[in-house]
């Protein structure tokens, strides 16, 4: 077993995180977006957002983390995980309405 270290290419490090003239998918922002939404993935994040979790769901969200690194063989950083469930969720509410999960969910709340 060799003890090197894989690190990442000069085009991975290198590559440009600037948005495309044209963006295939509509922005998050909009609020007529259509079903499609696309998690943002990595590029430079203007706005932010803090979330408080408690200790359960911080692990479950880390054991969710740690599962898709070993499903997907890369590692997954919370605020992408957070980012796709996000975009997910909004796309079933945009879908569905009042009968998406996120909405039955929050019913009960």
């Amino acid at each position: 077993m060799s003890r090197r270290v894989r690190l990442p290419g000069a085009d991975e490090i290198f590559r440009s995180t600037a948005p495309a003239d044209q963006p295939a998918e509509p922005s998050a922002a909009e609020p007529d977006a259509p079903a499609g939404r696309a998690a943002s993935g990595r590029v430079r994040h203007d706005e932010k957002m803090t979330v408080y979790l408690t200790a359960d769901e911080l692990m479950a969200v880390e054991k969710a983390r740690l599962e898709l690194r070993a499903m997907l063989g890369r590692n997954i950083d919370r605020g992408r995980l957070v980012r796709a469930a996000l975009a997910l969720a909004l796309e079933d509410l945009d879908t569905r309405g009042a009968d998406s999960a996120l909405a039955e969910r929050l019913k009960d709340v």
